[in-house]
């Protein structure tokens, strides 16, 4: 009988050194987003807005990234190996994903990049309009896209894109 009252009072010390601490927690949470919602003015709508973008780190403006443009860009950067870090997988079962992709994926990249080259015989004016022709599509379709998510004007997208295609690099916020 000692013996289990003894085991219900460690029981009961353990449980409150755990959950106590919890419960304040809590309460000091709430007291906080009441502070916030009132000096703000803000909704319980918006204060789960604001929860979800700090603190679970849910995209509000640009959207989640796994659309099929950041999927695409997060798996050339993977094959290529130049892994900015913009992107990355947060669940178990995206990172494992991402290095069989990478196991297979950078081999295959390495052998498609190394046979862009061999191409049958081409004339340098080809090559010199096969080029002009891809950078101006990729900067007016870049310049297209820009200045439909960051709402420039399309002239400043198009400068944009043209000093970053050239690497020149005098773009101030456009």
């Amino acid at each position: 009988m000692a013996s289990r009252r003894r085991a219900e009072h460690v029981g009961n010390r353990a449980w409150r050194a755990v959950d106590v601490p919890n419960t304040s927690h809590r309460a000091l949470v709430q007291r906080v987003r009441q502070k916030l919602m009132v000096k703000y003015n803000m909704t319980d709508a918006d204060y789960d807005v604001l929860e979800a973008t700090i603190v679970k780190s849910v995209p509000h403006k640009a959207g989640y990234q796994w659309k099929f443009s950041g999927a695409f860009y997060f798996a050339t950067t993977v094959i290529t190996t130049i892994g900015y870090g913009h992107s990355t997988p947060l669940t178990t079962g995206g990172k494992l994903f991402c290095m069989f992709y990478a196991l297979a994926g950078i081999p295959l990249g390495l052998v498609m990049f190394q046979s862009i080259g061999r191409a049958p015989v081409v004339t340098h004016i080809d090559l010199i309009f096969v080029a002009s022709g891809l950078g101006t599509l990729l900067i007016a379709f870049g310049a297209l896209a820009f200045s439909k998510y960051e709402n420039w004007t399309y002239f400043d997208s198009l400068y944009y894109c043209f000093t970053t295609l050239t690497t020149i690099g005098t773009v101030s916020s456009c």
